[in-house]
């Protein structure tokens, strides 16, 4: 269900989005993760008073602004949804937020201490140009905090039960491990949150069937059977172990001088030694 008039899709599943997170844990996301994960997340990435975070796919943030006023962060949001960042903007005022529109990568220009991507990891093909940009955006001893649809790519057939199958892009978890050491980012912390987003994944499917006439109204019989069957799918892998779901923190080592340098550094060292050992030859 690609479109970018968001209002109308936001508007539609606000009433069941509540009622399948449940008191607490509902504060706008467009995903499976709950509340207490993205602050669980946040606080592992070490956000807080002003910590500069940058938000990836933010859609309308509800997460970056939970995440803000939790937290006392300062956000910067960019999604390429002009309508998702214009509502993100209306219900961010009071707060330290920014939004940015614009396709990712690349990212926005600048450094942050923290580069979030909650529950979009899985509509980037080439992973590697996407963690490439991240790692740059991060300073010395910057985290990259992010959430994983792990799992092999999916088969033919997969694809063509899944709707929108264009943005969905599993990553076996080794994989990533790989990639994040190829960008210098070693991971401080991992959770598996599986069991948790089949949970959500079944009661979100059941909210959207029961209001099923009101959703249909606001965006169309179409637009509601892919969403039903795109969540029927998801509820369906996550529990059988098709797909799993992770959370991550990798940090760029606080080490400014990167494995590059240092190689340099050492054949630098190795020549002043040859060096020496001439000249003190009789």
């Amino acid at each position: 269900m690609i479109q970018d008039d968001r209002r109308s899709t936001v508007d539609a599943l606000w009433r069941a989005q509540q009622v399948a997170f449940g008191s607490g844990e509902y504060v706008e996301q467009e995903s499976f993760v709950r509340a207490s994960e993205i602050l669980a997340l946040a606080e592992r990435a070490g956000i807080g008073p002003g910590v500069r975070v940058l938000d990836l796919c933010c859609g309308v943030a509800g997460p970056g602004r939970f995440v803000t006023r939790e937290l006392g962060c300062v956000y910067l949001g960019v999604d390429a949804s002009e309508s998702a960042i214009a509502i993100a903007a209306e219900r961010a005022r009071g707060l330290p937020c920014g939004f940015e529109v614009g396709e990712v990568p690349p990212l926005p220009p600048g450094r942050f201490e923290v580069v979030l991507l909650i529950e979009t990891m899985l509509g980037f093909r080439d992973k590697e140009a996407l963690l490439e940009e991240a790692a740059r955006a991060l300073p010395a001893g910057g985290r990259f905090a992010f959430t994983l649809e792990e799992g092999a790519p999916l088969t033919e057939s997969e694809r063509a039960r899944m709707p929108a199958a264009d943005t969905v892009w599993l990553t076996p978890l080794d994989e990533m491990h790989a990639l994040l050491a190829r960008m210098d980012l070693a991971v401080r912390w991992e959770e598996n949150w599986s069991e948790s987003h089949a949970e959500i994944a079944v009661a979100l499917t059941d909210a959207y069937a029961a209001d099923s006439t009101a959703i249909a109204s606001r965006i169309g019989c179409r637009a509601l059977e892919e969403l039903l069957a795109a969540h029927r799918l998801w509820a369906e892998w996550l529990a059988a172990g098709r797909v799993r779901k992770f959370a991550l923190v990798a940090e760029r080592p606080a080490d400014p001088i990167g494995a590059r340098d240092r190689t340099e550094l050492r054949n630098g060292d190795q020549d002043r030694e040859s060096d020496n050992d001439r000249r003190q030859r009789p």
